[in-house]
């Protein structure tokens, strides 16, 4: 029997998860298309019903004809086998009621910004966007509600031709090349690949850098 208060790797999760979901951003995430918004409110219902009954809640997304579903453990801080198993309740709820999953669509986004001085600036941004710092991370400022991309302060001195505020966005693993091929045909260029497959730094015609990442390792 697995231990409910075990963090999982992402290989673990990669492995074990349904083939429904994805990790993205260190959340299990998938997307669930329905017909018409009474579908999807119906979806969402049956779903918060299993979540009750597993005393472990997702977060969700309700739209017009589809559900965004992302699971977390937040009491031990990572992936666990309890967003597994809800994972799983979840799939067979939206296969019994004819939902279709798309997992490939979810994405995440962070805004990193270069600064050779993080403490300096952090007051302005924190201002700027009503986010809050992170606890025990200084470096981090996460979204108050979820709702807007988590900013976070790298260090680094200014150079030449290069942005200093750059874009993390998140894929699934199996869409991360398709997604780098996509960009570069829109007319973006590959500065390196040496870190893929955790992230691949692109860049537009102005120079404007910015990261495809997954949960895989370098």
């Amino acid at each position: 029997m697995s231990d409910d208060s075990e963090v999982l790797t992402s290989t673990q999760v990669a492995e074990r998860a349904p083939r429904d979901w994805r990790e993205v951003d260190g959340m299990l995430r998938t997307r669930l298309k329905v017909k018409d918004y009474a579908a999807a409110l119906d979806l969402v219902n049956r779903i918060a019903k299993a979540a009750d009954e597993a005393d472990h809640h997702p977060d969700i997304d309700l739209r017009y004809n589809w559900v965004g579903l992302r699971l977390v453990s937040h009491d031990v801080g990572g992936l666990s086998p309890r967003d597994l198993e809800l994972a799983g309740a979840i799939s067979r709820i939206a296969a019994d009621v004819g939902a279709e999953a798309v997992p490939e669509v979810t994405t995440s986004m962070t805004i990193g910004i270069d600064t050779a001085d993080a403490a300096r600036i952090r007051p302005f941004w924190t201002a700027l966007t009503g986010h809050g710092e992170a606890k025990g991370d200084a470096d981090s400022l996460p979204s108050p509600d979820g709702q807007m991309p988590e900013i976070w302060f790298q260090e680094s001195e200014a150079r030449e031709g290069r942005n200093r505020i750059h874009l993390d966005v998140y894929v699934p693993h199996d869409q991360a090349q398709a997604r780098v091929d996509a960009v570069v045909a829109a007319g973006g260029r590959l500065v390196t690949d040496e870190f893929a497959p955790s992230w691949w730094v692109l860049a537009d015609a102005d120079g404007n850098e910015a990261c495809v990442c997954t949960w895989q390792p370098r």
